[in-house]
Formats: C-alpha cells, structure tokens, sequence
C-alpha cells in the first residue's frame, strides 16, 4: 500500500469507475459522473492508499476512524487484477489495524455486487439494509 496524493483523485476516480461499471450496470445505475463525485465528496488523501502489486498500482482503499469505529470508505480492486487475493491481503491489514486499536470495522456495499460474499466470507455481518447498500460490521478481535 502506498501513500495517494490529492493530484491521484482522477485516477483514483477512473479505477473506481471500472470497478463498479458492472454491478451499477447490472442494476440500472451506472453513471460515471455521479460515480466521480461521490468519490469527490469525500475524497481525503490522509485516510487513502493506492495498493500496488509490484510496479502496477491496482486498485485503492480508503480508512478512516470515527464514531469509535474504523469504516472502509472504499476498497477497490481493477477487474483485471479482481480473484489474485488482493482482496483478501488488504483486508488482513485492515483487521491488523482493527485489532490493534480495538475497534470494528464497517462497510458498505452495493446490495446486488459481488463484493457482498466478499466480506461475509471475511467475518463481516450484515447490520443494515438501505435502499441501494448493505451495511455490514466486523468487530475488533482483541
């Protein structure tokens, strides 16, 4: 994981795009703008890190701890780096962090997505639906 700077935004944007076209597209929801603000809405470069796998950056994660809660923004994969176990090795250094500080982790995702067995088959459970997301939480292993 690698440290992002304000001026990755754009490519932060373009890789998060690729990575939900296909479950936005499949529910009627894909737009590529509205997808590119939210990102922008609450973009902080002190809580994001680009993962790299070698000399390629791949795909990103955004933590940040508030509300006594660690909550992953965002943990995007590109399709053609998806099913290597990226993952699976991010959110391990996710639950280090989570485990270290004593404090669980919540997530959000779109409720048709593949990413939904993702983090069950992590430990994650389900505490609420929304309209569009699931929501789930993983408590501290202390």
């Amino acid at each position: 994981m690698e440290p992002v700077e304000a001026e990755d935004f754009e490519a932060l944007a373009t890789l998060r795009i690729e990575a939900m076209r296909e479950s936005l597209t499949r529910i009627g929801r894909f737009d590529a703008e509205r997808a590119r603000a939210r990102l922008a809405a609450g973009f902080d470069p002190s809580c994001t890190w680009h993962i790299a796998k070698g000399s390629e950056r791949v795909g990103f994660v955004a933590l940040r701890e508030q509300d006594k809660q660690l909550t992953l923004e965002h943990l995007y994969v590109h399709p053609s780096a998806q099913g290597r176990g990226i993952g699976s090795a991010v959110l391990a250094r996710v639950f280090a962090v989570s485990d270290a500080r004593a404090l669980p982790v919540r997530v959000g995702a779109l409720r048709d997505s593949a990413s939904n067995r993702f983090y069950v088959r992590h430990g994650f459970r389900l505490v609420e639906r929304g309209e569009l997301d699931n929501y789930y939480v993983r408590p501290a292993r202390v």
